[in-house]
This record gives structure tokens, C-alpha cells and sequence, in this order.
């Protein structure tokens, strides 16, 4: 992989990480076009997909230390009891329930679809311009908070948006929009939710070169560097951006535009 071509891929995942058109689907792409193949995918893609999280730190610092500062006050045993930034951690957890079996039992199979072509790329982006479609004409009834149940179903999002061409912040955001919940708070949760289970992928994967005897990998350093840099500025863009675009309602566009992209890898996969 060279600097030039690590370059865009780390700018393709950092912006569509969060804007609803799946980073994994465009990074396919990606690597199709460019003909790159192998292990060193996955090297890369848990590279850029831990700058994205360190971005995701940075835009929502403040959410994050609200939360952490909530957190280890001292409150009663009861769920009832627990203030409100102990009861939003707990939602987080209990999200990450379904990514968690996800990962636990079906983790290789998720990984053989990943360089399998483009075919499955498209059918999954046409899937989420279908999810966002409806989302955005959809109107149910809103509500103030996201319930401990909304944080599971949202959680179920996630954990099918490891398909390639799925769009996770897609899925979540328009799962929790057709449950009622606001665009800001669900836009929020969406991207607070996926910081533990990348950051856990890393860490596995790390586990996993050592035991094997170290990062067996073709792709030169810099080219890392330069994805890893270029996946987090974009990121930090991305992620504000998306911010405003969810609470003013333009999901719809992003809707057409996976419909277009994944019309076009279905015709050329």
C-alpha cells in the first residue's frame, strides 16, 4: 500500500464513519479499486478505525467527561436510585450486548465477508437508503430520553452493520429515529456507542499479532501513519458535521447517495 493510496482510504474512513453511508462499504471499494487484498486489510482498517474513536473523543470531550465525572459519584445500589450519567453509561453497555455476541461467536465468519467482492456491498448500501428513507418519513411520537430497551434494539443495529456496506451510524441513528427518540440525543448515543467494542477490536488484534510474534504486515509505516493522521482530522470533520446534519433532518440525501453508489457496485462487482 502506498503513502498516496493510504492516504485517501484514511480519508474515505474517517468521513464516512460517520456520515450514514458505512465506512467499511466505501474502504471496499476502496481496496478494489486500488487491487489491494490480504491480511494488510485488516491492519489498516483496525488503524483507521481506532482514529476515528480518538476523534470521536476529541469532538465530544465535554459529553465524555460530563459522563466519567457522573459516573464515580456516589449513589445507591438501585437502578432507580443511579443519576443520570451513571444510567447513560449503563445504556452504552447494555448497547453493546448484541456487537459483543457478534464478535464473540461470529467473528470470522464477519471477516470472511470482508474482500469477497462488491456484489454484497451494493445489496447492503441499497439496504441502508432503504433504512434512512424510512426514517426520515417515518413520524413516531418522540420521546425525552433513550430507554434501557431502545439502547438494546440500537445495540441489534449495530451489531448487523458489520456487514460491509451497512452503514453503522446509518443503522443506529435511524433505528433510534423510528423509536421515537431525537435526532440529537440518538445522534450522540450512536457515536458514543462504538467507542468500547473498536477500541476492544484493537486490543484483541494486538493480543492476537504478539502471541503470532509480532505485526506480520507488508504495509510500510509511514503509509500507517499517514492513514491513521488522515482517518483522524477527516474524522473530527465528519463527526461535527454529522452532528448538524442529523438534528436538521437531511438524512434523506445521504439516502440517495447510497442508493446511487450501490446501484454502481452491484453493475461493476
Amino acid at each position: 500500500m502506498s503513502e498516496i493510496q493510504a492516504l485517501v482510504l484514511g480519508l474515505i474512513q474517517g468521513l464516512t464513519e460517520y456520515l450514514p453511508v458505512s465506512s467499511s462499504g466505501h474502504l471496499e471499494i476502496g481496496h478494489a479499486l486500488f487491487g489491494i487484498s490480504g491480511e494488510d486489510n485488516l491492519t489498516f482498517d483496525v488503524a483507521v478505525h481506532v482514529a476515528t474513536v480518538l476523534s470521536t473523543l476529541v469532538v465530544l470531550w465535554s459529553e465524555i467527561a460530563w459522563l466519567f465525572k457522573g459516573f464515580f459519584t456516589k449513589t445507591g445500589w438501585r437502578v432507580n436510585e443511579w443519576n443520570s450519567e451513571k444510567q447513560y453509561v449503563a445504556k452504552i453497555l447494555v448497547s453493546m450486548i448484541p456487537v459483543f455476541i457478534v464478535g464473540m461467536f461470529f467473528k470470522d465468519a464477519v471477516e470472511e465477508l470482508f474482500g469477497s467482492g462488491l456484489l454484497l456491498v451494493g445489496i447492503c448500501l441499497l439496504v441502508t437508503a432503504a433504512l434512512l428513507a424510512f426514517s426520515y418519513f417515518a413520524k413516531p411520537r418522540q420521546k425525552e430520553d433513550i430507554s434501557y430497551l431502545d439502547a438494546f434494539i440500537i445495540g441489534i443495529a449495530q451489531a448487523i452493520a458489520v456487514l460491509p456496506g451497512l452503514s453503522r451510524s446509518g443503522s443506529t441513528i435511524a433505528t433510534g429515529l423510528l423509536l421515537g427518540d431525537k435526532k440529537e440525543k440518538v445522534a450522540q448515543f450512536s457515536f458514543l456507542m462504538v467507542i468500547i467494542p473498536i477500541l476492544g477490536e484493537a486490543f484483541l488484534e494486538c493480543v492476537k499479532a504478539v502471541k503470532d510474534g509480532g505485526f506480520d504486515t507488508t504495509i510500510p509505516i509511514t503509509s500507517l501513519i499517514i492513514g491513521f493522521l488522515a482517518a483522524f482530522v477527516s474524522g473530527c470533520l465528519a463527526c461535527k458535521a454529522m452532528l448538524k446534519i442529523v438534528k436538521n433532518g437531511k438524512l434523506i440525501w445521504f439516502a440517495v447517495y447510497c442508493a446511487v453508489v450501490g446501484s454502481v457496485a452491484i453493475i461493476f462487482s
